[in-house]
């Protein structure tokens, strides 16, 4: 069998799986269906447009195109307290955390619209499937990839927008003008039904064949399964999905932290499930969009202090400014290898040349209001610095599941259950991601349930940091209000004549680079609003 990247490259799907609005199935008599359903390499064709969906490649973008592309999944960082989007008041992401998310969001519009595509595309598949001549085998794998891909849409949707409908067939343009809405509990018991039986006519992530690299497994269905349990506080059953797919032994974390966010190393047994890109062929535009101006980027991807200042000192103590550890001259001495493996800041070396933000110097990047960077802190991580392609067509792939997630959410799970903890169970989860060889931070040795929970989100954030998981982390543990009702503020510039004060005009104790404010609502923001324009055609779903 062919690989979804390898398909992926240039198809063009069958008028069969377009459809012409959200809910809607596209005309049968547009295709002939009897005659599309007839070969294995139809099946898989087909498959690879659910997949892909509307997922752009060679070509910036502009609005999020799924859930997993680099748009929709790394910028969904955005509306956190780890990033900021340098279009500031004007990007919808920044929308979503500031208190002015409305209906007319073209953001959410977008991740709504996408997911019923995607969903559509799953219904019209399995409505299908059983016609290929080929064998029960093969067609339960092809189906349980589907079942797979559409519970992971609603997996998102009851995440985020909470209560939508659920569709499970192809519908008229009459039906879907007034179905009706599930309840967020409706749809979590049916993604929990869609993901175990799909789990269980999935091959293992070790069984998977070099062809088919990107095509989901076990381990990567049980994982939004641990999501969906662990979001829904189903403490006890997550840990045992979690067990599970560490009991497999198919995954394990990589000595090197840097490699498995590039090219060569993306591979690694540690990326469970990734989008897969592919240089020049189906390549990410994320170089144009994040790179700085000396390289020829726009400088999209800016970094908040609030993350700089999650990462430790070398020697496991919380970062202060006032530590003699810190060294305002060189943000990255004596911290934790993981800030500068994922941030780069003035001075730093990026792309084989120095970046000078600095906000008093002559320079193209300068930290100031238009094309460059808002706060000084830039995103390293994904980035081969020895790429010198087009940067609409870089290769890397985006992890959207990874082991580390696996072994920290197990432990979240343990803790949360009140299972016994203990420091063989530190060692074999927490401790995994701090003492790999390259980031050799000292283990985990805290017992105290409460002071753990800290300590284990803090290491949540480092570990997974830019990885579009920290906004749906701050909404599941209910403290979006508080973490998302603050000024948002950049890099520290010491002594500098030019100076950003905050709207009460003061400059910040630290002479941190002030950028902005989110003021998350606590009666409204933790719900996404169903798009304006699905309101207006189906009362229903308002």
């Amino acid at each position: 069998m062919k690989s979804i990247k390898s398909i992926i490259i240039g198809i063009l799907l069958p008028i069969l799986f377009l459809t012409s609005c959200d809910l809607e199935r596209h005309p049968l008599d547009e295709y002939a269906e009897d005659k599309f359903w007839t070969s294995e390499e139809n099946a898989i064709l087909a498959l690879t447009g659910i997949y892909r969906t509307n997922i752009l490649f060679n070509s910036p973008e502009y609005n999020p195109t799924d859930w997993w592309s680099y748009g929709g999944l790394i910028f969904l960082e955005f509306p956190s307290d780890n990033a900021y989007d340098r279009r500031g008041v004007n990007s919808n992401f920044y929308k979503m955390s500031a208190g002015t998310l409305l209906p007319n969001n073209d953001y959410v519009n977008n991740y709504w619209s996408n997911s019923y595509t995607k969903i559509a595309r799953s219904n019209r598949f399995l409505e299908g499937v059983d016609q290929i001549p080929t064998s029960q085998e093969v067609r339960d794998r092809f189906k349980a990839e589907a079942r797979f891909m559409r519970a992971a849409q609603y997996f998102y949707l009851s995440q985020f927008f909470q209560d939508v409908p659920i569709v499970t067939k192809t519908l008229t343009k009459e039906e879907a003008n007034t179905v009706k809405k599930n309840t967020k509990a409706e749809i979590i018991s049916f993604i929990i039904t869609e993901f175990s039986e799909s789990a269980k006519d999935l091959p293992r992530f070790k069984d998977l064949k070099s062809t088919e690299t990107g095509r989901v497994s076990k381990q990567a269905c049980l994982a939004f399964l641990g999501r969906t349990l662990l979001a829904e506080k189903e403490y006890t059953e997550a840990t045992k999905v979690y067990e599970e797919i560490i009991n497999y032994g198919d995954n394990s974390i990589a000595p090197d932290y840097k490699s498995i966010f590039l090219p060569a190393g993306e591979n690694s047994s540690e990326n469970i499930f990734s989008m897969q890109y592919l240089q020049d062929l189906a390549g990410n535009a994320m170089p144009q969009h994040a790179y700085p101006s000396k390289n020829g980027g726009w400088s999209l991807i800016n970094v908040a202090a609030d993350l700089f200042e999650a990462y430790q000192f070398k020697d496991g103590t919380p970062f202060s400014y006032e530590s003699p550890l810190y060294n305002p001259n060189n943000l990255g001495e004596n911290r934790d290898p993981r800030l500068d493996y994922t941030i780069y800041y003035d001075k730093a070396t990026f792309k084989g040349s120095i970046y000078r933000c600095h906000p008093d110097i002559a320079s193209p990047d300068k930290i100031a209001s238009g094309q460059t960077t808002q706060t000084g802190l830039m995103m390293r991580k994904y980035f081969d610095e020895n790429f010198s392609g087009n940067l609409n067509s870089y290769g890397t792939n985006i992890p959207v599941i990874r082991y580390a997630e696996i072994l920290l959410s197990y432990l979240e799970a343990k803790l949360e259950a009140g299972d016994a903890i203990s420091a063989d169970l530190l060692n074999k989860t927490i401790n995994q991601t701090r003492t790999r060889s390259s980031v050799n931070m000292p283990p985990v040795t805290e017992l105290n349930r409460d002071k753990l929970r800290a300590i284990l989100r803090n290491e949540r954030r480092v570990e997974l940091a830019m990885e579009g998981i920290r906004y749906w982390d701050l909404l599941r543990w209910e403290v979006a209000d508080v973490a998302l009702n603050a000024y948002i503020f950049g890099a520290p510039f010491p002594g500098a004549k030019r100076t950003s004060p905050t709207p009460d005009g003061k400059v910040d104790k630290y002479e941190r680079w002030y950028v902005g404010n989110r003021s998350f609502r606590k009666d409204k923001d933790y719900k996404w609003p169903i798009p304006q324009r699905e309101q207006d055609i189906n009362p229903n779903l308002r």
